[in-house]
């Protein structure tokens, strides 16, 4: 068994892919399908791309309507449903439209009233989602699934992995990782968690033999305004940024699961590690303070 490593990127990050094969050709002919597939799921669900079908959705979405959507669209927001209705509406895919009153790069807060009438667009409750039928009653909403295709795409190429008999990977899409089995010789895969005030630098190296690590945080992407720090994360309950947490990493079985925690998480401020705790989930995090605890912190 050889090592073998292909670096590329996608859905807008430096993505990894590791892991160990008999040959180079079983090698390239892995990394060549795990590639494909982002990719696929990329131009479909992107809404940067005007041709993707999520685009197709939303052009309906804007003008009030309805459409009827492919499987693999309605597992994603069936999946969609289940963390709204778990987290109290804080995980609500038609949120993005508020991005449009918030600049990160200009540092200068949105006006109160532009936010306020962003928030009559926001809402999993003002669409009506019976599978396979998608409908807007509400002319000008927007979906994002942004939260959740990376992490689902990282699920995927694990998939991908055990379909070509590779028991021993590790799937890192821009810090959504998914591993397949431990290293030959059982040795476990190590992680470095990035601290969010400074990502070069690890807060603690994890060791994972299956499962999935994600995180959720600002890395940089937020600004402070009269000394209070504003995360691109945002509430969509209210339509303003988190205050209590910077980040927040969560383990599971799944990339998908271990993304929408850790996001839910970050949500709630500073009930998230509570949440996470009763939820049975490993986790870690880190406030704006620069404090951190958590499972996953090692002393």
């Amino acid at each position: 068994m050889q090592l073998f490593e292909t670096r590329f990127k996608a859905m807008g990050t430096a993505c990894e892919l590791r892991f160990h094969a008999v040959s180079a050709i079983a090698a390239r002919a892995l990394s060549d399908a795990v590639i494909a597939d982002i990719e696929r799921l990329e131009a479909k669900y992107s809404r940067y791309r005007p041709d993707s079908d999520l685009s197709a959705i939303n052009d309906i979405a804007a003008k009030g309507g309805s459409v009827e959507v492919d499987s693999e669209t309605a597992q994603l927001l069936d999946y969609a449903e289940t963390c709204h209705r778990e987290s109290g509406g804080l995980f609500d895919i038609t949120s993005g439209v508020l991005r449009r009153a918030w600049d990160f790069k200009s540092g200068l807060l949105p006006a109160p009233q532009t936010v306020a009438n962003l928030l009559k667009y926001v809402g999993w409750d003002k669409l009506v989602w019976q599978r396979p039928r998608l409908d807007f009653p509400l002319p000008g909403l927007e979906l994002d699934l942004g939260g959740i295709v990376k992490e689902y795409a990282a699920d995927r190429a694990a998939a991908i992995c055990q379909q070509h008999a590779i028991r021993h990977a590790l799937v890192n899409l821009g810090g959504d990782i998914r591993v397949v089995g431990p290293e030959p010789d059982g040795s476990p895969w190590r992680i470095g968690i990035s601290d969010p005030a400074d990502p070069s630098r690890a807060l603690c190296t994890l060791e994972l033999q299956s499962g999935a690590l994600a995180s959720s945080g600002d890395y940089q992407r937020c600004f402070t305004h009269n000394g209070v720090r504003y995360s691109h994360i945002l509430n969509p309950l209210t339509g303003w940024p988190v205050r209590k947490l910077a980040a927040v990493s969560v383990v599971a079985d799944l990339c998908v699961v271990a993304g929408s925690a850790s996001t839910i998480a970050m949500l709630k401020d500073a009930a998230g590690p509570q949440w996470l705790q009763e939820l049975g989930l490993d986790y870690l995090w880190i406030d704006v303070t620069g404090n951190c605890g958590g499972s996953l912190l090692v002393p």
